[in-house]
């Protein structure tokens, strides 16, 4: 605009205008102004709003008094863009902050690293982000302000807690375990020697805990990890440290090894080839062995495992371990199906080659090797039928209350006959004790809803010296009871995810098909196949069955 000129003083920072008013010939107005910035290169400067104000004021204040000197103002300056580095507290991460400048220089990813470099930032650099980084800021507008992070360190991994490693399988183990491709089968008959150790053998070893993985804060000074930690070797009934190795446990008895909850133990075990009228029946302290058959009407009692390497008739088998029948077990069922011969009572797992007219009851799982029919199942873990990889076995006619899923090949039977399986007992356990704890704990929080109030009211007055001791049992009493509170939410916390979890382990996987006659209970949710169908796996979500083909 002819007598309107722009340009940088000698240090090439500032932006000065000069105003000829007897060249000016158009109206000068701030608009105007800066209408010839925006066209100009200094376009990208910072412009003062108020110098550009001062100088139309100048102009107008010169024609009036007809005062045609130079009007000269400083109305902008170049500004560099602003690059902030913060290393956080941790010292493991680095935030750079950029304000874009007006005009100014630009932050390149040389420039940034470099600003990294001089704030000691040595390691975790990420060169991908310092480049992300840099393209934004030659895209940004004006002023605009980003940050990010560009630095990571490397927190320390503490080490593995040492873990115990059991060099001798649970005979149930030993029986589930799967068998090679080439079709080898396992020596039942043989698996008294299997199960069985001498006095001296190495029963469990505790491997050494990891060192962990030592970190680095991004200044490149390592942070050392902390080793994991040594588990406490206890030594159970039977067993005893080796004297030449403090993490090996050994034999101190003839006897059947067992691994249960990080701990191991030998029992006595008592052998014989057969249960009968002949042998009486067996009441032992300890795990018993029968290599063979086990006839009508006996029983045999343990407080360990029962192991039988042969076939069980109409007998009573109680164990406080594991119950294992490697052969099969029968028994009779009463026309109304409530009295069956055969009783399997267990504290731990149950396994049966193949069952009929069976009574089961345990606190672990049931595995069943090829079929179980007309039988009543009452159990706190899954129910198995078939190799555990792939259940394939069949289940019909009987009776399953279960705390977790049931898997086989095929569920019913083409006959129709009635096959139920009911999960409300544990479910039903469950809500019983979430509603108490949630009772408990709405009652508490009213109570010391109470007493944080009077607590507060005598905490906030003078108390005589006499009187102190019984203010201070008080607010003892308060803190006790505030953290029983805390207790009780946290287990009111646990009760509920048990529950939720409850209903998402329980489910039916039928590998081959599952016929009409089927029923499957939840409380009062049921649901029962209106047609033979394939391989499906029926679960429990948003209050409802649901049931979807195995594919």
């Amino acid at each position: 605009m002819l007598g309107v000129n722009l340009a940088l003083d000698e240090s090439g920072v500032y932006l000065n205008i000069t105003i000829s008013p007897k060249l000016v010939e158009k109206k000068l107005d701030v608009q105007t102004i800066y209408g010839q910035i925006n066209k100009s290169e200094y376009s990208q400067f910072f412009i003062l709003e108020e110098s550009i104000i001062d100088v139309v004021a100048a102009y107008n204040n010169a024609l009036q008094k007809n005062n045609m000197a130079t009007i000269s103002f400083r109305i902008g300056e170049r500004k560099d863009s602003k690059v902030q580095c913060k290393i956080l507290e941790d010292q493991l991460s680095v935030l750079l902050k950029v304000t874009c400048g007006y005009g100014g220089k630009i932050p390149t990813s040389n420039s940034l690293r470099n600003i990294l470099t001089k704030n000691g930032v040595k390691r975790g650099i990420s060169r991908k982000r310092i480049d992300e980084l840099a393209l934004k800021c030659s895209r940004a507008n004006n002023g605009e302000e980003f940050q990010s992070v560009v630095a990571i360190g490397l927190p320390p991994r503490t080490g593995k807690t040492s873990k115990l490693v059991p060099l001798v399988p649970n005979a149930l183990e030993r029986i589930l375990t799967p068998q090679s491709a080439s079709g080898a089968r396992v020596d039942m008959r043989n698996l008294g020697s299997i199960i069985s150790v001498k006095k001296g053998a190495e029963l469990l070893r505790r491997m050494p805990p990891t060192k962990g993985r030592d970190g680095y804060f991004v200044s490149g000074e390592v942070i050392k990890a902390k080793p994991g930690e040594w588990l406490k070797f206890r030594t159970g009934d039977g067993t005893v440290i080796s004297d030449h190795d403090e993490n090996l446990l050994i034999a101190d008895i003839t006897g059947m090894p067992k691994f249960k909850d990080q701990k191991m133990w030998v029992d006595d075990i008592y052998t014989c080839k057969g249960v009968n009228v002949g042998t009486g029946n067996v009441n032992y302290d300890g795990s018993v062995l029968v290599n063979g058959d086990v006839t009508e009407k006996m029983e045999i009692s343990a407080t360990g495992d029962i192991t039988i390497n042969g076939f069980v008739e109409s007998a009573t088998i109680k164990a406080g371990g594991d119950i294992i029948i490697t052969e099969g077990a029968m028994g009779k069922v009463n026309e109304s199906a409530t009295e069956y011969s055969t009783k399997l009572i267990s504290k731990g797992n149950v396994h049966v080659q193949h069952g009929q007219g069976l009574d089961i009851s345990c606190n672990g799982n049931v595995t069943i090797g090829r079929q179980l029919a007309h039988s009543k199942v009452l159990c706190k873990g899954k129910v198995t039928v078939g190799a555990i990889a792939k259940p394939n076995g069949n289940i019909f006619s009987c009776i399953i209350n279960c705390n977790d899923g049931v898997s086989a090949g095929t569920f019913g039977a083409v006959s129709g006959s009635n096959l139920s399986i009911d999960f409300s007992e544990g479910f039903i356990r469950l809500i019983e004790r979430k509603e108490t704890l949630d009772e408990l704990v709405k009652q508490l929080k009213q109570n010391s809803g109470r007493h944080m109030e009077r607590i507060k009211l005598i905490n906030s007055k003078s108390i005589p010296r006499d009187m102190q001791q019984r203010v201070d049992e008080a607010n003892e009493l308060f803190q006790s009871e505030t953290q029983l509170l805390q207790w009780l939410e946290i287990k009111a916390a646990e009760v509920l995810k048990a529950k939720n979890d409850y209903q998402s382990n329980i489910q039916i996987i039928a590998n081959k098909r599952i016929y009409p006659g089927v029923i499957i209970k939840l409380n009062t949710k049921s649901w029962r196949p209106e047609k033979e169908l394939e391989a499906t796996k029926i679960s429990y979500f948003g209050h409802q069955w649901k049931v979807a083909p195995i594919t």
